[in-house]
């Protein structure tokens, strides 16, 4: 178990009942800003893949996925997704979607060697979105505009949210700052990753922090990224400031995908070249899928920032270790 944030003097500012009914407000508002502002179209999403695809999230290459047998297929193995990144960009393909439109979905997984605390659970539920977008559109500046279409829609959400409940009151700034993480090594050199976010974070309230995956000066990465959907140039956080746990709070990790150079640069930097035979890495590297941007955006880290939640487990159904529960419980934090 992580270490637990409990915040001095918590109390949560709706009962649990109160809290269901908000969450289905905020899942049911936010999806529909974000479809208008990206121009995305719901559809279904598989909730496991078969491991000889390739779709499957490897995430920073070290989690153990979470896998059963079929009977009715020979006791073929498939495995519980991790994320939809890879899955998305073939659907678009798949459905014959044009350059300024795109998917979204809700996204169900299970990270088993998650560790727990406030912010992190086994249960993952998420947007999962993804667009098509032109070569020309593969820049920086293309990136930035549309994580400042999300943001406003963030910025709507919290507007909405403010006006429903007079007792919760969240307020983020009009504008999202922009950094890579070279520069924000650069600015903070002493500090750990994590540190730095949280510096950043407090005094700019959002912030989008760039440029993840590769290697930077010092040696060390701010984040570990697939080398396979994300461009390492062309990515990142959304970030805000959590002042109900006095920390950075993710709740969005994006980017424009990879082209068949970035892929091959990218394998071969983390030692993947033996994917390239994989059916969605020949795909990439044979250009034969459409370039895309996309991200997960997590729907129970909205609900408990919005909500001013302590705790996760304060707005989605997991398992959590006894003492964690139980601790949260002298604390005033009710776990569903």
């Amino acid at each position: 178990m992580s270490e637990l944030i409990l915040p001095e003097g918590y109390k949560a500012l709706l009962n649990p009942l109160e809290t269901q009914r908000a969450i289905k407000k905020i899942k049911d508002y936010f999806q529909s800003e974000l479809a208008y502002g990206l121009s995305l179209r719901r559809v279904s999403a598989p909730l496991f893949v078969i491991p000889e695809s390739g779709l499957n999230d490897n995430l920073n290459g070290v989690e153990r996925r979470v896998d059963f047998t079929l009977k009715d297929m020979d006791e073929k193995r498939v495995e519980i997704v991790q994320s939809l990144a890879k899955w998305k960009r073939y659907a678009l393909g798949k459905y014959g979607i044009k350059p300024g439109h795109g998917i979204y979905t809700d996204m169900n997984a299970i990270r088993r060697d998650e560790e727990m605390d406030n912010l992190h659970s086994v249960y993952v539920d998420q947007w999962d979105w993804e667009k098509v977008i032109t070569k020309e559109q593969r820049s920086t500046e293309y990136l930035h505009e549309t994580v400042t279409t999300i943001y406003n829609a963030v910025k709507n959400l919290g507007d909405y949210v403010n006006r429903l409940y007079r007792d919760v009151q969240t307020e983020i700034p009009n504008e999202i700052y922009f950094i890579t993480a070279q520069e924000l090594e650069d600015l903070y050199p002493n500090k750990t990753p994590k540190e730095r976010e949280d510096l950043i974070c407090r005094d700019h309230g959002a912030v989008f922090i760039e440029k993840i995956g590769g290697a930077l000066r010092s040696g060390e990465k701010h984040d570990g990224r697939s080398p396979d959907y994300d461009d390492w140039e062309l990515n990142g956080d959304i970030i805000l400031w959590n002042d109900v746990l006095n920390r950075a709070f993710e709740i969005s990790s994006m980017g424009i995908r990879v082209d068949a150079a970035a892929m091959e640069r990218q394998l071969k930097l983390a030692g993947n070249e033996d994917r390239r035979q994989l059916p969605y890495h020949r795909a990439v590297l044979n250009d034969e899928l459409p370039y895309s941007i996309g991200g997960g955006i997590g729907q129970s880290r909205l609900c408990m920032y919005f909500l001013r939640k302590a705790h996760i487990g304060e707005v989605q159904v997991s398992v959590w270790p006894q003492e964690m529960t139980e601790e949260c419980r002298r604390h005033g934090i009710f776990l569903l």
